[in-house]
């Protein structure tokens, strides 16, 4: 197991997944409002709301620096563990206790003195493409579908200090807790907001502090799975998460990373302190430019086709383009509706939890019966496509009747398909044939039979004939 499925379950969580954010800000902070839409368009338009300015440059130290999660493993165990990360993993010009650290990993020393490795956020929004690291993009192979208690029981017979023991029982604790709700199907799954329902359940609302013992009823079975979109999407969105849950003050909602283990509202305050610096470094990233060539006039084509059949839900590109957060009704997308129906933390007790605690102050979960049309910068680079990951490439997602019910992925492994756009899957045939499938890890099959996986819907595509469709996949390139 290499150490970001450690870590990364550690920061998969509600607040530092930020998926979606606010737009950009004026001098005093305050979001300016929407621009009008290109076409009027169907669901609900959400305003943007006033968010605290933060300076991107410090935002970046404390990204890769500071302890937001409130505990780790001591750093005697990672590194006898682990050791020095290999070059292509760790963070250029990152000094100090995190120099030799991989670029999901932080050091930091507790209130106890120990020295302790955790995750920071890039655990889920940092990812290899083509060989490159890209910041902000999300993580489309983090594997969930392991266990990590007997990891950790392991690492328990190995430290002597009993003050770094106190802080590994601590971090042991609270992965236990997760353990029987984090566990994915699929490589690639993200359990994220079904992680942040069990750590509010272990909390007290007013003070922070944990119980061993949930004080909310917890939902069984296997978590919803949830793609992890790419953070410079967040300049655009007025709304946070898949289903425009999060609103009011952002900065707030992305630092509830903490509530792994952070346990009073002091520290819960000092790390808001500078979380709005970190969303502003956030709000700063751009996504990376096609890396083949493009046919322009082609392209142009299928800008027109774009302009008339998709602007209206994700907006209009260029130097005089606009975009609204919209809202599109599960039932009229027609993609799979069970993260829209208020799972995880949306559910209605985590989410009165969340309006009573410290978080709620000055943000809000309000999640609707639908689905944020994205903006599409970049979207070259995001596959999978839809809210689930379900769909591999740009053009499975433009043309239904070609997305296979069972697929073998192969996510993360540099097999990008420039061509198709996304990352390249060996479908399956729908009936299972045990014999026909002998030697592949089922961790790296996606079934959309699966509960929450389904990769219907969003049809749109299935209207245009052969050529518009070639062409707007060319356009799309060019975001």
């Amino acid at each position: 197991m290499r150490p970001a499925a450690l870590l990364a379950t550690l920061v998969a969580l509600a607040g530092c997944g930020a998926r979606g954010a606010a737009g950009p800000r004026d001098e005093a902070g305050a979001a300016p409002g929407p621009g009008p839409a290109a076409t009027a368009g169907p669901g609900e338009v959400l305003t943007a709301e006033p968010q605290r300015p933060g300076d991107p440059a410090r935002g970046w130290v404390r990204l890769v620096s500071e302890g937001y999660v409130g505990c780790g493993a001591p750093r005697s165990l990672y590194d006898r563990a682990f050791g020095p990360a290999p070059a292509r993993w760790r963070l250029p010009g990152r000094e100090g206790a995190g120099a030799e650290l991989p670029y999901f990993a932080n050091a930091f020393t507790t209130p106890a003195g120990v020295e302790v490795v955790t995750a920071n956020c890039l655990g889920c929004h940092a990812s290899f493409l083509r060989g490159e690291l890209v910041i902000g993009l999300g993580d489309a192979a983090l594997d969930f579908t392991g266990d990590l208690g007997p990891m950790l029981g392991v690492g328990a017979l190995l430290v002597g200090d009993p003050a770094a023991r106190a802080e590994l029982a601590r971090l042991t604790a609270r992965v236990q807790a997760i353990t029987p709700h984090v566990r994915t199907r699929t490589v690639g799954a993200n359990p994220a907001d079904h992680i942040a329902a069990v750590l509010f359940a272990h909390r007290d609302p007013a003070t922070l502090a944990w119980s061993d013992e949930p004080r909310l009823p917890l939902a069984g079975g296997e978590p919803i799975p949830v793609d992890v979109p790419a953070w410079w999407l967040l300049r655009r969105k007025t709304a946070m998460f898949h289903t425009a849950a999060g609103r009011g003050d952002h900065a707030r909602i992305m630092m509830t990373a903490s509530v792994l283990c952070v346990d009073d509202v002091a520290t819960a305050r000092a790390i808001d302190a500078y979380f709005p610096d970190v969303r502003a470094f956030i709000l700063s990233l751009g996504p990376p430019p096609f890396p083949a060539p493009i046919d322009r006039a082609l392209a142009r084509r299928g800008q027109a086709v774009f302009d008339r059949r998709c602007a209206r839900c994700h907006g209009t590109y260029g130097a005089e383009g606009s975009y609204q957060t919209r809202v599109i009704p599960a039932a009229e997308v027609g993609t799979d509706p069970a993260l829209a129906g208020h799972a995880g933390q949306f559910g209605a007790p985590f989410t009165a939890w969340f309006h009573r605690s410290f978080y709620g102050e000055l943000s809000r979960l309000e999640p609707r019966a639908g689905y944020v049309a994205p903006p599409l910068d970049g979207v070259w680079a995001t596959a999978p496509y839809l809210h689930n990951g379900s769909v591999q490439t740009l053009a499975e997602l433009l043309d239904s009747h070609t997305r296979p019910t069972r697929a073998v992925l192969a996510r993360g492994r540099d097999d990008y398909d420039l061509e198709r756009v996304g990352w390249r899957s060996h479908p399956l045939a729908d009936a299972r044939d045990a014999a026909a499938e002998a030697g592949i890890d089922p961790r790296w099959i996606l079934d959309a039979t699966a509960p929450g996986s389904s990769n219907r819907g969003h049809t749109y595509g299935d209207r245009l004939d052969a050529e518009d469709r070639r062409a707007l996949l060319e356009y799309l390139k060019s975001l």
